[in-house]
């Protein structure tokens, strides 16, 4: 199978890696060349423009920042070069609005689209463990399943509309981001109080059990937020997606309005570029403990 694939961001690069190892022939685009070398080197084909990427493909990855960055590079320029009869499998966290606006613009084109949002940090796309949420047509779903098992380790299928997965991720990253918050007020009490942080996590990771607790955690308590696995402004933007689609379903979101208010703060101090659980400095720096 002849693939596109679209970002060679920290999430990007090493599933189309991963892709690479699987044996598919893989075209890349970045808009930042830099940052497909790496993929060159590896065997990959690398495209001068969307339109090129797509030329005679099968499948057409996204793994890209936002929706605008989607929209630009299938919308614009790669929807009338992609063959007819070809596939878009969007991993990329998008608007549940932008997904429903793909499928209908591939299907007036007689291509397939298939949502499937990934859960996981860049070590575990490196290491092929990452989590598909995928929604579409069943048929195309399996046609993509070979791709979701080279990137992944296993594939949650929410419904035959695409957007069921974009709000399934949304919800997923809500819930992340509300762990961030308790996680980083709670490590401002005990380190406000004297307590070893580390400590503490070891007792909310036997109560909990969970990576979120445990990877964060640490991230947390040692307060080192850089090089960043997933950027603060896109937590900023993904808690407004959250707060967007509720929105259209008239459902309040009280706790994803205080923390989208709390990204605003952070960024305010500098630390957009940070991982997005520096989201707990601005717990920290509300109690009067020093930060960087």
């Amino acid at each position: 199978m002849k693939v596109a694939f679209f970002g060679a961001g920290n999430m990007g690069e090493p599933m189309a890696a991963n892709l690479l190892r699987a044996g598919y022939e893989v075209t890349a685009y970045n808009r930042t060349r830099s940052k497909i070398e790496p993929l060159a080197a590896a065997g990959a084909r690398i495209a001068d423009s969307p339109a090129a990427a797509v030329a005679g493909v099968d499948a057409a990855i996204t793994m890209l920042a936002n929706d605008q960055a989607v929209r630009d590079t299938m919308l614009i320029d790669a929807l009338s070069a992609l063959p007819a009869g070809a596939v878009h499998m969007c991993t990329s966290t998008i608007s549940v609005a932008l997904s429903k606006e793909l499928a209908a613009a591939h299907a007036a084109h007689g291509q397939g689209y298939v949502a499937a949002p990934v859960l996981g940090r860049p070590e575990a796309a490196a290491a092929k463990q990452l989590w598909v949420m995928a929604a579409g047509p069943k048929d195309q779903i399996e046609r993509c399943r070979p791709l979701m098992d080279a990137i992944g380790r296993g594939v949650s299928v929410m419904g035959e509309q695409p957007w069921q997965a974009n709000l399934t991720k949304i919800v997923v990253n809500f819930m992340i981001a509300s762990v961030l918050e308790t996680l980083g007020e709670s490590a401002a009490l005990v380190r406000k109080a004297g307590m070893d942080v580390h400590a503490f996590l070891d007792v909310v990771n036997a109560l909990f059990n969970s990576p979120v607790y445990a990877n964060y955690g640490k991230i947390v308590a040692d307060r080192r937020f850089e090089p960043a696995g997933f950027r603060l402004v896109l937590g900023l933007k993904d808690i407004t997606l959250a707060l967007d689609a509720a929105g259209g379903e008239r459902v309040p979101l009280p706790l994803a309005s205080l923390i989208r208010d709390r990204y605003l703060d952070a960024i305010a101090h500098g630390q957009g570029d940070a991982d997005w659980s520096a989201l707990s400095e601005v717990s920290a720096r509300h109690a009067g403990i020093e930060t960087a």
